[in-house]
């Protein structure tokens, strides 16, 4: 099972969630792999089994500048065999908490198997920990099934 975290971050708070998500991958995924979107070839969708991505809200719900290419990538390609999570960080008090996140999860629904996501206030707290495993949980469930429908077809 081959999973990226591809994320952005400005404040460090989704860098934070991405290695909190990381960690807890790693418990039970042998090929993890953390990217910051800079780092991060897009011609390598299709090598991994899951594609995790995160990003922080900029403006008015919008998606940061950085993270375009890999929404375009996504957008305009559909691959239904590739298993994804959106998660983000934001600040509640701003009016489209998240908004990235869910201008994600609709590309990510049509294009991809958008299995789960995940928001959360600011910096991720101690209370986000079982929502962060449950989240992990998902996708590594839904990576092994698709496996097993594979290998049985």
């Amino acid at each position: 099972m081959r999973i990226a975290i591809v994320y952005t971050s400005i404040t460090g708070n989704t860098e934070e969630l991405a290695l909190l998500l990381c960690e807890q991958f790693k418990k039970n995924v042998d090929d993890i792999f953390l990217y910051r979107i800079e780092q991060f070839p897009l011609h390598t969708l299709e090598n991994f089994d899951a594609i995790v991505i995160g990003t922080y809200t900029w403006g008015n719900g919008d998606i940061p500048i950085e993270m375009e290419q890999i929404f375009q990538a996504i957008a305009k390609r559909e691959r239904k065999n590739l298993v994804t999570g959106i998660f983000g960080t934001g600040d509640r008090f701003y009016p489209y908490f998240c908004g990235a996140v869910d201008r994600f999860k609709d590309v990510l629904n049509n294009s991809t198997d958008l299995a789960v996501t995940l928001k959360v206030e600011l910096l991720p707290q101690e209370l986000d920990l079982n929502r962060c495993m449950k989240f992990v949980n998902i996708i590594s469930e839904r990576v092994q099934m698709k496996h097993q429908l594979n290998v049985y077809s």
